[in-house]
Order: structure tokens, then C-alpha cells, then sequence
């Protein structure tokens, strides 16, 4: 009789690309592969152990096949991994390898940006020898304290769940706990474990219950009844509640059924960066963004809430215009989360729960509740009076238009064409700059999933990466990205790789000779713009001051593969959008460059930022924005009195 195997040999290497080509989750009945593929950059750390194996598996063309992407980058690729997986609302992702020493670490940044924003990516740095036989080998940290200490441990603190396999023995629990990491809404975020090159292709007889398809199932957890009716008691003695959208919302894809609450009751919504699109554009309960970078009608609303509820929000300091956006003295807070660290900010009523069911569930109990018609009006009054600015900005009158250089447009003018002239259903992108913060007031979101700024961390350079993540993630629909100067000099080199995949991603590349957002905001710390244009030295006078630098970024990304349009008007603009939206969806990337005036901006948000300004100072641009300072800080609120049911 044949004996029935029940182990397989392979390399640490092999093991792994095996495991995470079965690995699936699971959320309402539907299932997909948790991982996309793998992303990487080869070199002697990983290329005869992770990346032997990758090779095997593609050349296998097995049913458990996890496809290879040479990036150019390795930051760039956790940050395409990252949203990648919030485009697919955290039920997918891509696996990130890279070499030892700088090849891993430069993935520091993207592994911070995943855990702050709470999106799964699995890190795969190599590690120097775990038998040490050669040591010092290149690269290698060395610290006469502690000989097992490696560059690595600087993922420690930036990750959900940290491994180093130092024997083949120790893989699959650490690969199960990764995995209950990435599946888990509560504590998901960048996952790593640290792989030495002599571990990756050592040899192991595996059983085979290692390799078998796995689901893991994402679940809804459901609302406490009592935490449920004590939200509607404290609802219903609201007179002006109002709710706050963040990115849980999505992630629950709770929009359906906050539109059905928002109807029913008539609480207006105000929407973090994350949470921008919970409500599409014209909805009557629709106030737009919240806070520093908010719009007037929501701002004028959370300042009177007397009860306000936090939906998938983790209240940052945005959202909250710096604790400044809720000024009524007695102002409670009812916070749905899943994760029960949100649900007690500003001493909140805690509801830990899923936001689709939560909202379900809140919506019965505060059955025959609305809010009184004067309320709903003043929202109606509210909104048009920002949709009319909205409007002035997109499309400007004489007066402004006049005063432009030749050639030269306003960054509300871009931002209003890509608006008007892009499908519904296409996504913008953007990270970093003055654009997310234009872009949170102004643009008008008509798709659940066509909104994606990522703001956790506003990390330069996550904007082409990001977007070519974007439309891996949903290849139906195009993809806008939305970058400064700037910021695309970070990391333009991402282009390569969505020549290389065929990947069309449309990049309007918003040249400003500077740092338009952090410009912007020296100017109103009393700094003067210092350090933030882009300028030759000065002989004359020493400084940064002088001529704009002879920077050509159109003809950078034509040397980089890309399809480059340059415009110098507004009805050029409009043809380049419609030429680059009638490129064929595997015609790699284009990119549109404008030129904008950086001293022109969008309508303000009657609200604040807390960036503290020098105390003393010799300028008097500096004591004179100390005062205004002082006078915003004296508005901040602690937001510490305990939320109790009225019943109660």
C-alpha cells in the first residue's frame, strides 16, 4: 500500500509564496483573495530565497499562482499596496519584499503610512544571517549591545504585528498571526516579518494543512442594545445634532444605510477626509467636508451641534479643526467604531459595533425622530451659499482671470475641469500639498469610491504609486491624480512601473515652483514663505530668492515612458482631460502639466489648524501671528464631560 504524503518539502522562501496564494477572506457570503500579488525589489537579501521563490511559482502557472510586480521603489510599493487595499475596503492586499538594509527600510515610511490609516500590507524585508556564520555582512547594522539587533527592529514600532523567522520552524505561526492581523477591521494596519537570507532558502518538511485554502471570515459586529437605545434617548434630546463621516463608513460600506438614517431624521453630515464621498454630492443632509480644510455650511453646523455623532471617525485634529469645530458648551458625543480606542474620544457614549449595522439598528430605535424643519432649512441656506463659492472657484471671473500670467491658471480652475469633465465613477487621488485640502472643500463626489485622499499621514510622493494601486484595485474606471510639483519630484519614478504594467493612470501634474501648502501656511505663521519656493541662490543677497529654478517636470515624465500633454489654458486643459480619457485602458500612464499661481486660493473654511507660532520674536510678521493664535487657542475645548443618556 502507497503511503499518503503528508508533508512537502520547500525552501522558507517557497513556503511562504505558497501560503499567501491561498489565503482568502470573507464578508457578507463573498470571498477573494487576500492578496493581489507580490511587489518587489530584488536584491542580495531576498533574490535567491523570496525571489527564487516567486520565480518557481510563476513558472508553475498553478491554480495557486501569486503574481510578481517589479516596482522601482520600494516605499512607493507599500504605498501602492496601501491603496490598493482601501480601494478594496481593506478586504485585499499585496505582499511588499524587499533586499536587506536600505532596500527594507526604505519601506519605513510606507509602513507607517499603512498603520496610521489602519490599511492591511504585508512587509517581507530581508534580514541579515540568522546563523551569523558570516557576520558583519553588507549592510549590516552592528551595535555592541545587542548582536541580534538588525535595521529591521525599526518596523517594530511601526507595525500591527512584528516576526522575525530565525528557523524554519517558527513560519506558520507567525503567518497565521499575520493573517488574524490584515482580517481584523479592530487591528489591522502594516503587518511585517523579517525574513534572513540564509532562512528564506533553507529546506523544511512542511505538512501540508499549511498550504490548504484558508478563509478568513471579516465580521460585522453588531451594537450593544442598551449602548443603542442610550444613543437614541440622547439623539432625541438633540435640537441640532450632527454627524461626523469617516472612513469606517466606507470600509463598512455603511453609505446606504447612513443616506436611509440621514433621510429619515434630517441630521446633516460633515465628512472627514476618509469619510468624503459617504453622502454623494446634492444630497440634501450633504454639508461636505468638516473642519480645518471644511466647508462653510458644515463648519457652521458642528460649531452649534449639541450632540454630535462620530461615525467610523478617529476624530484627528483635522476633522476637529484642533478641538476648535464644536463650541457649544454642553456639546455630547455618541461615537460608533468598531474599535472600542475611537469610541472614547472626547469622553463619548462608546458604541463598538459595525457602522452599517450600528446605523441600521439606531435608525429603528429612533423611529418618528427628525429634526425640526427650520433646521433642515438652514442647512438647505447654508449649503447653497458654499455651492456658490464652490462654483466662483472653478470657474472665476474677470477679476481674477485678468490678473494671471500668461499661461498660467488657478488651482481651484484645474481642480473644477478634472471635476466637471472626469466620469462620475473615476477616482481622484492625491496625499500631500494645498490640493487635499482644496480638494476636501471643493470637489463634488458622486460615487462612493471615487474619492481617495490620503491624509492619515499626507505622505509626498504617495500620489502616483497610490493611484496606479487605485486602478489595479478597480480597473473599470479611470484614475486622476492629482500632484504638485512638489511632490511628484518625491517619487515620479512609479511612471516606470505603470509603463511596465500597461497601467493608464492620468496625472495632472500642477506645477506651482514650490511648496504651495506649506508656502501658505508660513506666511500665516509669520514666516514668510521661507524656504518653500523654488529658487537659485541669490549672489546678491545670500538666500533662496532668486530666479524660479529652470525645472522642466513635462519633460521628466516623457523620459520615463509616460504620454505627455502640456496646456496653457483652460479650453487646453478641457481637450487634454477628454484626449487622456479616450487613451485605452492598457495605454500606460499620461500625464497632463499646468501651470497654477500659488498666491491664488480656495474659498476659506471659517476654521483653524493648530500649528503653534514662536512666542517671541524679531519679526513683526511672527508677533503679529502669534496674536491671532492666541486668540484661536483660547477656543479649544477639552471635550471631557461624561455622555450619559438623558434616561439615566
Amino acid at each position: 500500500m502507497t503511503a499518503i504524503a503528508t508533508t512537502i518539502r520547500l525552501t522558507v522562501g517557497q513556503a511562504v509564496v505558497r501560503f499567501l496564494a491561498n489565503q482568502w477572506s470573507e464578508r457578507d457570503g463573498v470571498r477573494q483573495k487576500l492578496f493581489a500579488g507580490c511587489l518587489g525589489i530584488f536584491g542580495h537579501g531576498n533574490v535567491a530565497g523570496l525571489g527564487q521563490a516567486l520565480l518557481q511559482n510563476e513558472l508553475a502557472g498553478a491554480a495557486e499562482h501569486l503574481p510578481y510586480v517589479l516596482a522601482r521603489n520600494e516605499q512607493a510599493m507599500v504605498h501602492l499596496a496601501a491603496a490598493y487595499a482601501r480601494q478594496k475596503d481593506r478586504l485585499q492586499t499585496w505582499a511588499c519584499t524587499a533586499s536587506i538594509g536600505p532596500g527594507s527600510t526604505n519601506m519605513l515610511t510606507g509602513t507607517a503610512l499603512a498603520t496610521v490609516n489602519r490599511l492591511p500590507v504585508l512587509l517581507l524585508p530581508s534580514d541579515t544571517f540568522a546563523t551569523r556564520v558570516s557576520e558583519p555582512v553588507l549592510q549590516e547594522l552592528e551595535v555592541p549591545y545587542g548582536g541580534d539587533l538588525t535595521v529591521n527592529d525599526a518596523f517594530r514600532p511601526l507595525s500591527r504585528f512584528f516576526d522575525r523567522i530565525n528557523r524554519p520552524e517558527q513560519l506558520p505561526s507567525a503567518l497565521l498571526g499575520a493573517m488574524r492581523v490584515l482580517t481584523d477591521p479592530v487591528e489591522t494596519g502594516a503587518v511585517t516579518i523579517a525574513l534572513p537570507q540564509d532562512v528564506q532558502a533553507e529546506a523544511y518538511d512542511w505538512p501540508l494543512e499549511l498550504f490548504a485554502e484558508r478563509v478568513w471570515r471579516v465580521a460585522r459586529p453588531p451594537a450593544e442594545a442598551a449602548d443603542i437605545a442610550d444613543a437614541a434617548a440622547i439623539i432625541r434630546s438633540a435640537r441640532q445634532p450632527f454627524i461626523v463621516a469617516g472612513g469606517g463608513v466606507h470600509y463598512s460600506g455603511a453609505e446606504a444605510a447612513l443616506r436611509a438614517f440621514c433621510e429619515t431624521t434630517g441630521i446633516p453630515v460633515g465628512e472627514s477626509q476618509a469619510g468624503k464621498g459617504s453622502l454623494p454630492h446634492g444630497h440634501p443632509q450633504a454639508m461636505g467636508a468638516v473642519g480645518s480644510t471644511g466647508t462653510t455650511a458644515a463648519n457652521a453646523l458642528a460649531r452649534d451641534a449639541d450632540v454630535v455623532i462620530g461615525i467610523g471617525t478617529r476624530y484627528s485634529d483635522f476633522t476637529t479643526a484642533s478641538r476648535t469645530a464644536f463650541q457649544d458648551p454642553a456639546v455630547r458625543f455618541v461615537n460608533i467604531n468598531v474599535a472600542r480606542f475611537d469610541t472614547g474620544k472626547h469622553a463619548g457614549l462608546s458604541i463598538v459595533a459595525d457602522a452599517r449595522e450600528a446605523l441600521t439598528a439606531l435608525g429603528a430605535a429612533l423611529d418618528g425622530y427628525a429634526v425640526a424643519p427650520e433646521h433642515r432649512q438652514r442647512q438647505a441656506r447654508l449649503w447653497r451659499d458654499w455651492d456658490a463659492r464652490v462654483e466662483a472657484t472653478y470657474h472665476p471671473g474677470r477679476e481674477v482671470v485678468d490678473t494671471l500670467p500668461a499661461g498660467v491658471l488657478t488651482q481651484g480652475m484645474v481642480l473644477g475641469r478634472v471635476n466637471e469633465l472626469s466620469d462620475p465613477r473615476d477616482v481622484v487621488v492625491c496625499a500631500a500639498g494645498s490640493m487635499p485640502g482644496d480638494l476636501h472643500k471643493l470637489w463634488r463626489v458622486r460615487d462612493r469610491k471615487a474619492y481617495h485622499v490620503e491624509y492619515g499621514y499626507s505622505c509626498m510622493g504617495y500620489e502616483i504609486p497610490g493611484g496606479i494601486g487605485v486602478r489595479l484595485a478597480d480597473p473599470d474606471r479611470d484614475v486622476f491624480i492629482l500632484v504638485g510639483d512638489g511632490s511628484y519630484l518625491m517619487m515620479p519614478t512609479e511612471l516606470v512601473t505603470a509603463v511596465q504594467e500597461r497601467v493608464k493612470v492620468i496625472v495632472v501634474l500642477v506645477q506651482n515652483h514650490g511648496f504651495h501648502s506649506i508656502g501658505s501656511l508660513s506666511e500665516s505663521l509669520g514666516s514668510q514663505r521661507f524656504g518653500t519656493r523654488y529658487r537659485y541662490r541669490d549672489d546678491a543677497t545670500g538666500r533662496l530668492d532668486g530666479a524660479k529654478l529652470p525645472v522642466d517636470l513635462a519633460a521628466n515624465a516623457r523620459s520615463l515612458g509616460a504620454t505627455v500633454i502640456e496646456v496653457r489654458s483652460p479650453e487646453e486643459l478641457d481637450r487634454a482631460i477628454k484626449d487622456a480619457r479616450a487613451i485605452p485602458a492598457d495605454g500606460g500612464p499620461v500625464v497632463i502639466h499646468v501651470e497654477t499661481d500659488p498666491t491664488v486660493h480656495a474659498p476659506d473654511s471659517d476654521s483653524w489648524w493648530d500649528v503653534p507660532v514662536s512666542e517671541v520674536s524679531e519679526l513683526d510678521s511672527t508677533r503679529q501671528a502669534y496674536q491671532s493664535y492666541a486668540v484661536h487657542k483660547a477656543s479649544q475645548r477639552p471635550h471631557l464631560a461624561p455622555t450619559e443618556s438623558p434616561a439615566r
